[in-house]
């Protein structure tokens, strides 16, 4: 093997500085030890600001060329390096890389702040976009052009003097508070188990819990059953446990992780994270960071991304009233004489669905094998796409739960890699995620993609299949969304490939193939019991349907309320408030005026809302997933009109304008490319059982 430049004294044997010998160049994983990465890093990081001088100091007059297409060649050393580290400290993290991640969250921020905020550079891409009509530019290179500017300017570019030396600071602060918050989450979650003792407190769990828990135990050197804190073994517990003292128990732990005044209290970082957000975006010239982040969004406007959440939260309170007088029914039935608490809600909306519906949870499961739903979104994809799947033995990975299939065309071409780790362990982050070991792009030598998906569900015992929920089942088409989003992308550029769009935009092609695992096509098709092999019953794919909002007033009620709080949290515009705010009774403050139910709570507590406090992506963004959820719900409706799933011409213009164009036009013109017409909110209200009936 070659290697890549290494800066002097440093090892020339780093794995990671080599060139992998690896099939279709993935990363070693199984060569790769934490040790190699601080240096790599160091190495890359010289590298990518070699390459960028060269691009600033250049004599020769800017050109598209010499300016953008080679700062689009330029840091490949250091992505390479960057996101094997994320998939090691996202999927199977340690002390050691926990370490690591914290000394290098801020250098990697002063890193880029030093491109960003390179004067030489901004110049010539300045002079580039200020006659840019004029360079001959075709429609993908000039957006490449707008968004390379764009970008600079809303990290900093145009400013001058001590406020570029602040933004830097900034930037640097910011990424060191990102890593605690995300840090103390996991570690939180880590640390709570709840251990269930003796047979009373297994009372009413069913068979598939109790194997969970049983694995959980064993993984952790325990005797008996454990319950974590991953959604997968905690919502089944606060369901089907008759021991509301437990239920309880459980529930404190789950709200109450990164606030237990402890050292992973999250408190402190969220009043700093929100200081320093509130500093930039003023040094922007934005009143409030809201408005600093939905400025480049297709919303625009915090208040328009408000007003949609205000339309939904009518019908969603509606709905939650009727779900809670359908429960408050069934508790007076069952003698229950205590008040509705939040630990009480899953455990009664179940009585009260399964009165309603007559629709068994474990009927359900024992048909929802997750190796079938692998086997079912790979399906859709084929119908809808024409690309395959077959699974690669010979990919090293970083655990031995993670699988590899490569994806092909029809005609047998290799499009990209995509690799699955659906189980939960120590070590791995909590919810659900998709990632890239490499984006796609066609400049030069071009690149096919790597593509990841992450969830966590329970582990079965060695020799039973894993069984999920219906909703598990649609998280997997969820994150498989997004994949496909990354894998079928065909651009020229890096920086518009796949995934890189505007953030209430993102979730669309994600959202949109939920709907296929919910019709019953699939269902019967793919819905195979684990034991017998016959397909899920009509009756009982006809009571899931029927179902499907028994819970939706709840499920919307949890989601806004802490969208409200995401973007409350962002509107404030006085750093002194910030300074000494109370997280909680603030949190308290914005549901108090919304009239928030007080048997629900806000889906993400603050101290561990990782969408608003880990990262920027959906920092005053949670809003995004509403957003969106009008985009997926219209724009299903357009294969719901044709009357077939699978329709062709519908999954050419849906292939064509999302899913393989990336950034290369606006989310609104891929949206309208796609359906022909701007999206209403009237399929989502619709199907979510939230229309509001007229007052006669």
């Amino acid at each position: 093997m070659t290697t890549l430049p290494t800066a002097a004294g440093q090892s020339p044997n780093n794995p990671l500085l080599k060139t992998w010998d690896t099939p279709f160049g993935v990363p070693p994983f199984d060569r790769i030890d934490a040790e190699d990465f601080e240096p790599a890093f160091e190495i890359a990081m010289d590298q990518h600001l070699t390459e960028i001088q060269a691009i600033s100091v250049n004599s020769e007059p800017p050109t598209f060329a010499n300016t953008i297409e080679a700062l689009e060649n330029s840091g490949k050393s250091l992505n390479r390096v960057q996101s094997t580290f994320s998939a090691l400290t996202s999927s199977a993290t340690n002390d050691e890389l926990r370490a690591i991640q914290a000394r290098m969250a801020p250098l990697l921020a002063a890193h880029s702040s030093m491109i960003t905020l390179n004067a030489d550079l901004f110049a010539r891409i300045d002079a580039l976009h200020k006659k840019r009509d004029s360079l001959g530019l075709d429609d993908e290179a000039l957006r490449v052009l707008e968004l390379t500017h764009k970008n600079f300017v809303r990290a900093g570019a145009m400013l001058q003097g001590e406020d570029r030396e602040r933004l830097a600071a900034i930037t640097e602060q910011l990424a060191g508070l990102y890593t605690a918050f995300s840090q103390n989450v996991q570690n939180s979650t880590e640390a709570f188990a709840l251990v269930l003792e003796d047979d009373d407190d297994l009372a009413g769990l069913p068979n598939f819990l109790l194997s969970a828990a049983a694995q959980a135990a064993q993984e952790r050197d325990l005797e008996g059953h454990v319950i974590t804190l991953a959604r997968s073994s905690f919502e089944p517990f606060m369901t089907f446990s008759t021991r509301r003292d437990l239920r309880e128990k459980l529930y404190n732990g789950w709200t109450n992780r990164g606030d237990n005044d402890d050292e992973f209290d999250n408190e402190a970082n969220i009043r700093q994270i929100l200081m320093l957000r509130l500093e930039r975006a003023q040094l922007l010239g934005f009143e409030d960071f809201s408005s600093y982040r939905t400025a480049n969004t297709m919303a625009g406007t915090p208040q328009a991304a408000k007003e949609l959440l205000d339309e939904v939260w009518v019908g969603a309170l509606a709905k939650a009233k009727d779900e809670l007088d359908r429960i408050r029914k069934i508790m007076q039935n069952e003698g229950a004489d205590h008040e509705l608490r939040p630990w009480d809600w899953w455990y009664f909306a179940e009585k009260a669905r399964a009165a309603s519906y007559d629709l068994d949870e474990d009927a359900v499961k024992a048909h929802l094998s997750l190796d079938n739903v692998l086997v079912a979104q790979f399906a859709v994809a084929d119908r809808l796409f024409g690309i395959k799947f077959s699974e690669r033995r010979d990919i090293p990975t970083y655990h031995p739960d993670v699988k590899v299939w490569e994806v092909k065309s029809a005609a047998d071409e290799h499009i990209g890699l995509f690799y699955g780790d659906y189980f939960a362990r120590p070590g791995k982050r909590g919810g659900a995620w998709m990632s890239a070991l490499r984006s796609q792009h066609n400049l030069g030598d071009g690149a096919t993609p790597v593509i990841m998906n992450n969830c966590n569900y329970n582990k079965p015992a060695k020799g039973e299949p894993a069984l999920i929920s219906m909703r598990e089942a649609e998280v997997i088409f969820h994150e498989f969304g997004h994949a496909l989003h990354g894998l079928l992308s065909n651009v020229t550029y890096d920086s518009i490939s796949g995934t890189a769009v505007d953030y209430d935009f993102v979730e669309f092609p994600a959202q949109i193939y939920e709907h296929w695992m919910r019709q019953p096509e699939v269902i019967k098709e793919f819905a195979l019991h684990h034991e017998t092999g016959e397909p899920m019953p009509t009756e009982l794919i006809e009571r899931l349907k029927a179902a499907a909002n028994a819970q939706s007033g709840f499920d919307n009620v949890e989601y806004i309320a802490s969208a409200f709080v995401d973007l409350a949290f962002h509107r404030i515009t006085d750093p002194e408030v910030l300074a000494d705010l109370d997280i909680n009774s603030f949190e308290d403050g914005v549901l108090s005026q919304a009239r928030m139910p007080k048997a629900i709570d806000m889906r993400h507590r603050s101290p561990h809302f990782l969408h608003s406090f880990a990262g920027e992506l959906y920092a005053s963004g949670y809003y995004t997933y509403m957003w969106a959820g009008v985009l997926d719900n219209d724009g299903f409706a357009a294969f719901e009109e044709a009357g077939d799933i699978y329709d062709q011409s519908l999954a050419k213009k849906l292939y064509e304008y999302v899913y393989s164009a990336g950034n290369t036009r606006s989310a609104m013109d891929a949206y309208i490319g796609f359906r022909g017409r701007k999206p209403s909110t009237g399929p989502l209200l619709r199907n979510r059982g939230l229309e509001v009936k007229s007052q006669e």
